[in-house]
């Protein structure tokens, strides 16, 4: 799993990254499943890396997903997104999310444990609104963010905005910021990150058959402490109906870039969207899985 050594030092936040850096590392666990890059996650829960999310006719839409690491790792979590058009705003919404750490047990003088456990977790909630206009996508969260470690609490107002923007048919560009409330580039809790999609191909790969597309993709995250992640990525979508995606991950680190990448699949039945996402983790530690549902009510 990737940055499992930090995971060792956001138990001693003040020493390495702070309350907040913490929490953010507990994210940035969270978003090693997404099998696109962070600004160009669509669908599901997708509102929670990018509020800038395409317009797909929906009156209204649902989505839930849940995490799950490697019980090396001990983390998981679930994300939740709400959102409704309200004309002539665009689209308001909810967006919540929370992801922890369990078995952690203090000790004093001996490895062995004292008894008890100590509480370590991150939970954001906040209201969305995104608009479309032509090929152009803008949206923006304002949310509460609480992180909890042992005994000390820290908690943060945030305000993140998206923009995804289609420059040609077949080329589109996005940016989004995450967990933002300060210009701080020191702050080790802030990301931000861009994208480039691009369609390779186009058509119906058998005669009648649904519009089929091919596509290209590249990433980068900014994250202070790290050198850059930087993501490339493909993809295969068959009309509304179904998706699949690759993503390759050159991910930074204090002790240097790591290698890894993520599998997901999408299926859609009736007016539900079903996702699944593996990240086969690296040094034997084990793999990580995403799984959700979005719900489209046109």
């Amino acid at each position: 799993m990737p940055r499992v050594p930090l995971l060792l030092g956001v138990l001693a936040p003040a020493a390495l990254l702070g309350q907040e850096g913490a929490g953010a590392e507990l994210w940035r666990l969270a978003a090693t499943t997404l099998a696109q890059p962070p600004a160009l996650a669509t669908g599901g829960a997708a509102g929670f890396w990018n509020p800038a999310q395409p317009a797909t006719g929906e009156r209204a839409a649902f989505g839930l997903e849940v995490v799950n690491t490697p019980s090396a790792v001990g983390a998981s979590g679930v994300l939740f997104t709400a959102r409704a058009r309200v004309s002539p705003v665009g689209r308001v919404g909810i967006v919540y999310g929370r992801m922890s750490i369990s078995d952690l047990v203090p000790t004093s003088l001996s490895p062995d444990p004292d008894g008890g456990s100590i509480p370590f977790y991150t939970q954001t909630v906040g209201a969305s609104w995104s608009a479309t206009r032509g090929a152009s996508a803008l949206g923006a969260t304002f949310a509460y963010r609480t992180t909890t470690l042992d005994l000390e609490d820290s908690n943060r107002w945030t305000l993140d905005v998206g923009v995804r923007y289609g420059v040609t048919g077949t080329l589109t560009v996005a940016f989004a910021t995450r967990s933002f409330s300060r210009f701080a580039a020191s702050d080790a809790a802030q990301d931000l990150s861009a994208g480039i999609d691009y369609c390779v191909w186009r058509g119906a790969p058998w005669r009648g058959g649904a519009a089929a597309s091919v596509h290209g993709r590249y990433g980068i995250t900014l994250t202070r402490g790290f050198t850059q992640d930087h993501q490339f990525g493909a993809g295969f979508a068959l009309g509304d109906l179904f998706a699949t995606d690759l993503l390759l991950v050159r991910e930074g680190s204090y002790s240097g870039a790591r290698w890894r990448f993520v599998a997901g699949l999408g299926l859609v039945i009736g007016r539900y969207r079903l996702t699944l996402a593996e990240n086969p983790g690296v040094a034997g530690v084990g793999a990580s899985y995403r799984m959700g549902v979005e719900a489209l009510f046109r």
